[in-house]
């Protein structure tokens, strides 16, 4: 029981809104213009018990072209339902296979999936974190070659670590009687190039001459990554979910893409800055990431979805600003342009994290629209937290920890030294 709120405008409600989302979660809706208040909506969810189906009472505010839809869930009973719709929990315990599970995000997905009651098994070679989910069934395989240990059937798998589409259209292949949808985890990289804003989920991928390569490059990550997609669509149909994140960040990421600022700006002093303050970033925070994948599958949704952050414009200053703030450090922020990096060999994403340079050619990276997602239920969790969580984290690595990304201390200072004589 639970109600929902969107503030969209006339003409997204009419071309896009009811299609794209709402009948792909079994909600369907009658739509009628009435005299001054726009849009009368009403309908039913099935019960996910299989009692009977629940209804709806709508109200519809107008302002200009602006549209405020409250959904109030109403029982068989009559009575209204109060809560949010986030907060709703399936009757039914749901079955989830992983493929992975115990790194990153497919470590978050478990914690996400158990929180909510579900029945989770992981699928690995287990050579990463073992140990980790001890309560977990756990099956040791290579999927290659052993995924006909999987036995028994599920509500759905997700599969965090595909990147080659050979292999994928094989789990898929493995998997598809086994299984009731296939989750693939693929990424903002399938993009036929970044130089429009807004990018959203209809837009060309990437090709890729040579479509058996498996080798991972720069050039070609993102379309294998849309050559996987294809193997489950081809293999799933419209029983299959894309997931098509950014940057993701936060506790236990092994990368540093972002870890590395929060870490740096609390160490305080003349802190080496990328361009300017108003670059903009687009980040996702692993566990929104999580919670919003296992509430696609609970409502049995499926299609494509961008997957990044937050649902603002968030810039490389604020997000550095944000790390002082939480870290309460004394750090001095010394800007350095793109020229000046460009000559000293410092590289964008690897040496200076989460940014890339605010080009035409790659105006509309971190500019991707995930309107869709955030209608289909994405929230995101305050930045500080973020950065807190993750500052948190990073406490309980090895002091020898061997950074994967950023600046390391003695290149950082001399970088700060040639720019204070430029």
């Amino acid at each position: 029981m639970f109600t929902f709120g969107y503030n969209i405008t006339l003409e997204q409600f009419e071309t896009s809104w009811v299609d794209s989302f709402h009948t792909s979660t079994g909600i369907m809706f009658c739509i009628g213009r009435e005299k001054e208040n726009g849009f009368a909506v009403t309908g039913s969810y099935p019960d996910p018990s299989g009692g009977p189906d629940w209804g709806w009472r709508t109200e519809v505010e107008l302002d200009g072209d602006q549209l405020t839809i409250t959904a109030y869930n109403i029982t068989p009973e009559g009575e209204e339902a109060k809560g949010n719709r986030n907060d709703f929990e399936s009757s039914e315990k749901m079955k989830i296979l992983i493929i992975g599970g115990t790194r990153f995000l497919g470590r978050h997905l478990v914690e996400s999936a158990l929180a909510r009651g579900h029945e989770v098994t992981l699928f690995n070679r287990g050579k990463t974190n073992p140990d980790l989910f001890k309560q977990v069934q756990t099956i040791s395989g290579d999927r290659e070659k052993d995924l006909d240990q999987v036995s028994g059937t599920y509500d759905a798998v997700i599969d965090t670590c595909g990147y080659f589409p050979r292999i994928v259209r094989m789990s898929a292949e493995a998997l598809k009687d086994k299984v009731q949808s296939y989750v693939f985890i693929s990424s903002i990289s399938v993009y036929d190039g970044f130089g429009k804003i807004g990018i959203n989920e209809s837009d060309p991928v990437g090709k890729i001459a040579d479509e058996t390569m498996e080798e991972i490059t720069g050039e070609s990550y993102g379309p294998l990554k849309a050559l996987c997609e294809k193997a489950v669509q081809d293999v799933f149909g419209d029983r299959s979910l894309i997931i098509r994140p950014g940057l993701i960040v936060g506790p236990n990421d092994p990368t540093d893409r972002f870890t590395y600022w929060p870490v740096r700006v609390a160490r305080g002093g003349d802190v080496l800055v990328p361009e300017k303050p108003a670059a903009p970033i687009q980040i996702i925070d692993v566990r929104d990431l999580s919670d919003f994948i296992i509430e696609l599958i609970q409502q049995n949704v499926f299609g494509i979805f961008n997957a990044t952050g937050p649902d603002h414009e968030l810039t490389l200053g604020t997000m550095l600003e944000t790390c002082k703030q939480v870290s309460g450090s004394d750090a001095n922020f010394k800007w350095a342009s793109v020229e000046f990096l460009n000559q000293n060999q410092v590289a964008p994403w690897s040496d200076m994290p989460v940014w890339v340079p605010d080009t035409p050619e790659d105006a509309g990276l971190s500019r991707v629209d995930i309107s869709k997602a955030i209608r289909a239920g994405l929230k995101f969790m305050p930045l500080e937290k973020t950065i807190r969580d993750t500052l948190e984290w990073e406490k309980s690595r090895p002091s020898d920890h061997e950074w994967r990304a950023g600046l390391k201390p003695e290149r950082e200072k001399e970088l700060l030294r040639l720019l204070d004589v430029q």
